[in-house]
């Protein structure tokens, strides 16, 4: 009950715009082609914004082209260009957030979202 609370509160103060956001930014990684093995790592990253509060990160266990070397090579790629600087962003919110009591919840799932935005191939999100 308490998720459902919180994830509410989440969607209300902007969560649901940074959901959108990577739901956007993944139509694109697909519409233009070479984003696509991207694709699915920015999906998982926008239902876990969407939904962050009782949710968790995992590795997939299936044997497919993200749980591989090409997953590897491909994390690697999304930390150089941009990984890197989304868990820095989510960071930055995690220690603002961090400075109020009442949003120390808050600052927890940015942590989390910092976490995954480093490396987010081969990853999936479990509710």
């Amino acid at each position: 009950m308490i998720n459902l609370l919180m994830n509410i509160l989440w969607l209300i103060f902007g969560g649901w715009s940074v959901a959108i956001s990577w739901f956007t930014a993944a139509l694109f990684m697909v519409i233009s082609i070479i984003g696509i093995p991207w694709a699915r790592a920015a999906f998982n990253i926008g239902l876990l914004t969407l939904w962050p509060f009782g949710s968790k990160v995992a590795t997939r266990k299936t044997s497919d082209l993200g749980t591989g070397p090409f997953g590897f090579i491909g994390n690697i790629l999304w930390f150089v260009f941009g990984g890197f600087w989304l868990a820095l962003i989510h960071l930055f919110w995690a220690f603002i957030f961090a400075i109020t009591l009442i949003g120390i919840p808050f600052a927890i799932q940015h942590l989390k979202l910092a976490r995954i935005s480093i490396a987010p191939i081969g990853k999936k999100i479990e509710f």
